[in-house]
């Protein structure tokens, strides 16, 4: 049984094992923390999944009135500290920009996540921070694929942003990737919200890079159904080569498997036949 939870709404996806316990979509729950339970939204109703899933939390129960109250004062307490660190911020007439508030009220201890273009020396904004808030306030600065994480979005596809639902960690992506999928290199294009590479340009890469190692290349001569012909184009989505036929330069799809010469071969050896015909 799996169950998915959010602490903020369309934000990031958290699942659990729900134990005894049985949520519906948009109750309140307790998910275990480093800092204790702290109440989520229960956006995917506890289910069986087909996969054999080990180590996940396991949830803690129906959040109380209590812990529903704590949750909305720490709420206040994240709004209140933005809000003050935004305004000290201008005070101090510093490069940065405020994207996410921690609190813990256990040790009364905000984190403020910010951005800026380079390092900042801080250290009279943190003990403006701390007198003004009545609390310890750390400040830790992050990239931009953070931020974006953070800040949540839509991406160019019209979905949410991977890193603000369930990508949880940031894999390499390189310009290589997006020539091998004939991809336009230009910035406005491959660039997410952060303004780095899409990281989805990973997702399909390996797909790619295999259809490419077993499809002739484009200015190949092959022997397609239809006759034979030159190789103009790649259709990797649908694992099919574009071919000009010699025959009045008509254009068609092939599958790959139609002029890759190992098919060929081996219909040659067995005369078109399946396992099943002989």
């Amino acid at each position: 049984m799996m169950m998915a939870v959010s602490f903020t709404r369309y934000g990031r996806l958290y699942y659990l094992d729900p134990g005894g316990h049985s949520p519906k979509v948009g109750d309140k729950v307790l998910v275990p923390t480093d800092a204790g339970p702290e109440v989520a939204e229960c956006v995917w109703a506890p289910q069986w999944v087909s996969e054999d899933v080990e180590g996940l939390p396991v949830c803690a129960g129906i959040a109380a009135d209590e812990q529903l109250e704590r949750d909305e004062t720490n709420r206040r307490h994240r709004a209140e500290a933005r809000s003050v660190s935004k305004r000290l911020i201008r005070r101090h007439e510093l490069p940065m920009k405020v994207v996410g508030v921690d609190y813990l009220d256990a040790d009364n201890v905000y984190t403020v996540y910010f951005s800026a273009p380079h390092r900042v020396d801080f250290r009279a904004l943190v003990r403006d921070l701390a007198r003004n808030l009545r609390a310890r306030v750390e400040l830790r600065q992050i990239g931009p694929r953070d931020e974006a994480r953070l800040q949540g979005g839509i991406g160019p596809c019209g979905r949410d942003l991977c890193c603000a639902t369930f990508l949880k960690d940031f894999e390499p992506v390189s310009v290589r990737m997006a020539k091998d999928q004939d991809l336009p290199v230009n910035p406005l294009r491959i660039a997410g919200a952060c303004g780095r590479l899409m990281c989805c340009l990973k997702y399909e890469h390996p797909l790619y890079q295999e259809f490419r190692a077993g499809a002739p290349r484009a200015g190949a001569t092959v022997d397609t159904p239809e006759g034979r012909g030159t190789v103009v184009g790649h259709n990797v989505p649908s694992d099919s080569v574009v071919v000009r036929l010699d025959d009045g330069g008509r254009r068609c799809a092939c599958s790959r498997a139609d002029v890759c010469a190992p098919r060929k071969q081996h219909d040659e050896k067995y005369g078109g036949q399946t396992a099943g015909e002989e």
